[in-house]
Parts: structure tokens; sequence; C-alpha cells
């Protein structure tokens, strides 16, 4: 998949509704640079995921950045869920929320059934998300803090897996914690095959078959995941930005970012700005007319 899965923003609404009775089967897994969090509303799937497993109504997927899935057969799916980046979340916040997708990395069932009585509650939250992303003039501070609620419900249903015993995680799963945790500092494949302690050489191999990139290729993902949240989210320099991210040499972030998104780093903030700005006029413009259709 693209580098740039979510969009400009780092917290994405996401819906799949199937047409018909049945949705196709993936030839092939599918891998994210981002987590992703799937509640189950309807209809049936069958998903390959660390083993394979059927979902229903209340069940919700977590799959964590660079897990392969894919659906083997489906009938009527209605999913509704977020997509985020891990590398733009505070550890020292989210931390605790994010333990069940650790517990997934190290074995642990990827599907936890929501309580019925909790059900309503998330889908609620998910709406306030759709309707935070659509809005002119979205704040990230307010996707951020549905995202917390929404993980925070997670952690309450899947909190009897704490004690259960897990298997040690892969050299795979063990890397990318590794980049996830560390990527926003100096970090290089020699250290991260230090990390999990294994040459560079069988990680980056095994990194690569399992997820279809390279350990440099994360590092840089998160990177410039990051970057993004900060050129939209702050007014910071580029290379205080930079500095941040991990490149001590902005000129040589500037081309690593134009290299990815084909414009310079201030070009980009510019245009996504340019964009919003754009929408919240039109929304505004509209605004009278819907009004005086509805009285009309």
């Amino acid at each position: 998949m693209s580098h740039d899965d979510l969009g400009p923003m780092p917290i994405r609404f996401m819906r799949h509704a199937g047409s018909g009775d049945i949705m196709r089967p993936m030839r092939s897994p599918a891998v994210h640079t981002y987590v992703a969090l799937a509640l189950h509303v309807g209809g049936r799937m069958r998903v390959e995921h660390r083993g394979e497993f059927e979902l229903r109504a209340g069940h919700l997927h977590l799959i964590p950045a660079g897990d392969a899935h894919r659906v083997l057969s489906a009938s009527r799916p209605d999913v509704w869920g977020i997509g985020f980046c891990r590398t733009c979340l505070d550890p020292a916040r989210y931390g605790d929320l994010l333990a069940p997708l650790d517990r997934v990395r190290h074995g642990a069932s990827p599907v936890v059934e929501l309580p019925g009585a909790r059900q309503a509650y998330v889908l609620d939250l998910l709406r306030e998300l759709e309707r935070e992303q659509q809005a002119a003039g979205a704040l990230p501070v307010v996707a951020e803090s549905l995202l917390a609620l929404v993980l925070a419900e997670v952690v309450r249903a899947s909190g009897t897996a704490r004690a259960a015993p897990t298997p040690r995680p892969s050299i795979v799963a063990e890397a990318l914690a590794v980049i996830e945790a560390r990527c926003l500092g100096p970090l290089s494949l020699k250290e991260v095959a230090a990390a999990v302690r294994r040459t560079p050489a069988h990680v980056t191999t095994a990194v690569k078959q399992a997820t279809g990139r390279t350990v440099v290729a994360w590092i840089v993902e998160g990177r410039l995941a990051e970057a993004r949240r900060r050129l939209l989210a702050t007014d910071e320099y580029v290379d205080v930005i930079s500095e941040r991210v991990g490149y001590a040499d902005p000129s040589h972030f500037v081309r690593l970012f134009r290299r990815h998104h084909g414009v310079t780093p201030a070009a980009w903030r510019a245009q996504h700005r340019r964009r919003s700005q754009l929408t919240r006029v039109e929304r505004a413009s509209d605004a009278p007319r819907s009004i005086s259709a509805d009285l009309g």
C-alpha cells in the first residue's frame, strides 16, 4: 500500500459496507503502515490474521501496523473503524491504551468482543469521529480524544487477556515495536538488529518478507507520518520538525520528504492548509442555502 495510507491526518475514520451478499476474498494479504481498529456492526466475515477466524457483530478486530491479514470470505459486512499513526501518539499518555495491540503482536488473539451495552457507545464515538473529520476547521485534538475513548473501551473489553500467557513475539514483531518506539530519535538498521539480537541482514530480510518493506522504509514512514502531523497541527519551522523526527540535517529531511510526497514540507503544508480553508469557505457558503431549503 502507499506510504500515505491515512492521507494528511494521523487519525482517520473508515467504513466498509459490502455491496450485495458476498464480498470477494482477497488474493493476497494486506499490510498497513498504520494501526487499524475494525468494529463489525453487521454481516459476517472470515479473516486470516495470525490464524483464521470469523468476525460478526460486536467483534473488534485489532490490526497492528505491519501485520499481514486478508479477507477469506464475507457476507453483507458492515465494518466501522479507525486507522491511526501510532508513532504520532505520545507514548507517555497512550502507552496503557495501546497495550492490547502489543499483546496481539506477542501472539494474543486479534479479536475482542465488546459487551453489548458498550457497542452502541463505541459506534457513537466513531460517528462523532466521522463528523469531526468532515467538519470545516476540524481540530486534531478532538480526533485524538475520540481515539483515546475508543482505545479505553478496547482495554476494558480485553482486560481478562492481561493475565493470559503469550509466546515470545516474532523477530518481525519485535523489530516493528522497536521502530515505533524509537524511530523519532537516532535509529539505524544496525541498532534495530542489535535490539532484537539478530544480524542486520537477518532482520531486514525477515521484515521485508513479512511486510513488503525494509527496516529502513519503516523507520522513514514513522518519521514522515509524525512530520506530516506537525506540519498540519503546528507552526513549527521545517528545520525544527526535521530535528524532532530524527533528522539532524534539515536539507536531507527536505529531500527525503520531497522524494516521498513530490513537494517540499513547506509546500505540502501550504497545499493542505489551503484545501482546509477552501473547504471551510465552501461549507460556510452552502449553509444558508441548506437552511433555506429546509425552511422551504
